[in-house]
């Protein structure tokens, strides 16, 4: 992270040099720094790194080089060596609030990692506890209810010190005689003290919900609206802030600990005006009507299969750069696969590219297939009634022929017969002054079963909210809310509208406009239902291929060690190589394994290559695929698979050093993996 920082002309690595020989024997001569410059020529060299090695080699201390960035001024560089100067203690789990029954007991656990000796302290209020000198907390709760008991705890290690979060413990009378006696209420099961309460709302209000329990292990929550959890819901209180209509439904809580698990009641949020004015007369008129008209039962719809492709193009190589479509494809591809959809999800691609992936996606169409489903993000405009995709290749006057005309796939995907087409466009639809021509897409066909869902209305811009690298943009917040929903397209789209209406800071500047045809009741939510066995797993064989991650594998070494080759995939076309020492020989003292000689051709960042761990790859969804991700690894980051010629091939390269000696060995292997994920269907 250092050599990051200070592989630099400026505030850098000879500053700090400059700094460090302020103490004579810190000096480099000028041989020594011209070494370290002539690292840069190297494929791997860094300078800093060197000279980090020239300070080590003659007994730096790591607070004497905290001083020397310090004078640099070098805040970044401070914050990274800081923590490794300072004996960190870190609390590891926290006290955590509980609400109890009276005459119950209770216990409270603060457990920290750091230096040897770690002590603790508990503490109520500013008192100290007597004798509470371990890591969990035991409290009678015999005395009477009234205002909660305030506890923290202190870590320390000599001088060094850190407090927990405070612990909040509200003692309540019960009525279950069974709950006030013993150690351990779980031994009855949890027990809820508090209901949530059904509520009616009007827009922008406070929804505040609440669902207190007692037991032992401490309970944990997780709120439910309309039988889903909710996103972050966690706490016994559920408060949202500027409610809309998307808030309303019936909500309940799980409540559950290591070895029990109640539901709260199931209660309505009403949000709306007018929700509890039911009227008389649409009920009499619907009740007049049914006895002229006799309305058949509609048919259950079903599709033969649902497909969706998923573009995202953010790193665009002469316009501005884009920071949400990576987000919302992920979530839009999460949600999608919930509904059984086949997605593939692309980032970043040129011209080429994108038309190669619209036609492998149009080879996952057929007859009866819905919903085919296009959702783009990226770069956009509209002339005369036609939506152009922009590629991330596209000169600064672009023109048509530059991009993908998206009523061309519209003729495409007709000429498939598919029941559903979907089309969910999350782009600019300004005019593009550089393009008088009226391109000649052909006649579409009369059908009924097209969908079009614009994130802006013509002639408008569509926009992203910089809140952060997890931010999703304006159109997908506000899609995702609903697409689980059993609502017909359009409807659920309709939804969608209203609320992105709600947000203020884009009213009157970017509205979601829907054009259906639409004669059926045609759902995301509806069931397939497999045509024959041959068309089926023409189509399953053609998605598996863009899916198939390198099987892990172990290498092993003329030194004896072994190390784990493993995949994760974050899009079709982005992968997650990761590489662990699982074995090694004990007189070997220090290994690792790194990736080099990666393809010239992919998107590699070198900077974003053998990191300790996800977060340093740059990656906002680094949480998401790390999961499957075994600790103590090197992962590297591989992007644009589609632009494989080859099969990818790669060197791991084994460093390692031995007991009695100083210098590190090199071994090498060369790994061929075939074709990853999207590579294999050869669009370049």
């Amino acid at each position: 992270r250092l050599c990051e920082l200070l592989d630099n002309a400026g505030r850098g690595w000879r500053k700090l040099a400059e700094l460090a020989g302020a103490e004579k024997r810190f000096k480099c001569s000028a041989e020594e720094l011209e070494m370290c410059s002539l690292k840069v020529l190297e494929p791997r060299g860094s300078p800093t790194q060197c000279l980090l090695q020239l300070l080590a080699e003659r007994d730096c201390t790591l607070r004497y080089l905290l001083g020397c960035l310090e004078r640099m001024g070098h805040e970044q560089a401070c914050r990274v060596l800081s923590s490794a100067v300072q004996d960190m203690i870190r609390i590891t789990v926290q006290p955590e609030s509980q609400v109890v029954a009276e005459g119950t007991q209770v216990s409270l656990t603060c457990c920290a990692t750091g230096p040897p000796g770690l002590a603790y302290q508990w503490f109520c209020g500013r008192q100290e506890v007597p004798g509470a000198t371990s890591p969990e907390l035991v409290i009678d709760t015999a005395s009477p209810a009234g205002q909660p008991e305030w506890y923290i705890c202190r870590v320390n290690c000599g001088p060094t010190f850190t407090f927990s979060r405070w612990a909040h413990v509200q003692v309540e009378k019960s009525s279950s005689p069974s709950s006030a006696s013993g150690y351990c209420p779980t031994m009855a099961g949890l027990q809820i003290l508090r209901q949530p309460q059904p509520c009616h709302l009007a827009e922008g209000d406070t929804l505040a919900l609440e669902c207190r329990a007692i037991g032992n292990p401490p309970p944990q929550y997780q709120w439910f609206r309309n039988q889903r959890p909710v996103e972050g819901a966690e706490a016994p209180q559920l408060q949202v802030k500027l409610v809309t209509t998307a808030e309303r439904g019936s909500y309940s809580c799980r409540v559950f600990n290591l070895f029990h698990e109640v539901w709260s009641r199931e209660v309505d949020v009403e949000i709306g005006e007018g929700l509890r004015q039911t009227s008389v007369t649409p009920h009499l008129l619907c009740s007049h009507v049914s006895h002229s008209i006799t309305t058949p039962p509609s048919p259950v719809l079903a599709a033969t299969d649902k497909v969706a492709l998923l573009i995202g193009n953010m790193h665009y190589l002469h316009h501005k750069q884009l920071q949400a479509p990576i987000v919302d494809v992920h979530a839009l591809g999460a949600l999608l696969r919930q509904l059984d959809f086949k997605v593939v999800s692309l980032l970043d691609l040129r011209k080429a590219e994108m038309q190669m992936a619209v036609d492998e996606f149009l080879l996952l169409l057929d007859k009866g297939v819905y919903a085919g489903l296009l959702y783009y993000a990226g770069h956009g405009y509209e002339n005369f009634g036609n939506s152009f995709m922009v590629p991330i290749d596209a000169p600064s006057a672009y023109t048509s022929e530059h991009c993908l005309c998206v009523q061309r796939v519209l003729r495409e995907m007709q000429q498939r017969r598919t029941g559903l087409n979907i089309f969910l466009l999350d782009m600019c639809r300004k005019r593009n002054l550089n393009d008088d021509v009226i391109p000649q897409v052909g006649t579409l066909e009369v059908t009924a079963n097209i969908v079009f869902g614009y994130a802006t209305c013509a002639d408008a811009e569509a926009y992203e909210l910089s809140q952060g690298e997890l931010s999703n943009g304006i159109f997908v917040t506000f899609l995702k809310r609903w697409l689980l929903e059993d609502e017909k397209i359009t409807v659920l789209l309709d939804k969608v509208a209203e609320d992105m209406g709600t947000l203020e800071i884009t009213r009157g500047r970017q509205a979601l406009e829907l054009r259906s045809n639409l004669s059926e009741r045609r759902a995301l939510t509806d069931p397939i239902c497999p045509p024959g066995q041959d068309e089926s797993s023409a189509r399953n064989l053609q998605w598996a291929k863009a899916h198939v991650l390198p099987e892990s594998r172990h290498l092993r070494f003329d030194c004896g060690v072994t190390v784990q080759l493993g995949f994760a995939a974050e899009f079709s076309n982005i992968m997650i190589i990761y590489t662990r020492v699982v074995a090694a020989p004990k007189d070997i003292t220090k290994c690792e394994a790194r990736l080099t000689d990666i393809p010239e051709e992919l998107d590699v960042d070198l900077k974003c290559t053998n990191k300790e761990s996800p977060e340093e790859l740059g990656s906002p969804l680094a949480p998401v695929w790390s999961l499957g991700c075994p600790s103590c690894c090197l992962y590297s980051r591989i992007c644009g698979l589609q632009k494989l010629r080859q099969e990818l091939a790669f060197t791991i390269c084994l460093q390692y050093r031995y007991q009695s000696m100083d210098d590190f060995v090199e071994e090498r292997q060369r790994v061929n993996v075939g074709r990853p994920l999207i590579a294999k269907l050869n669009l370049q």
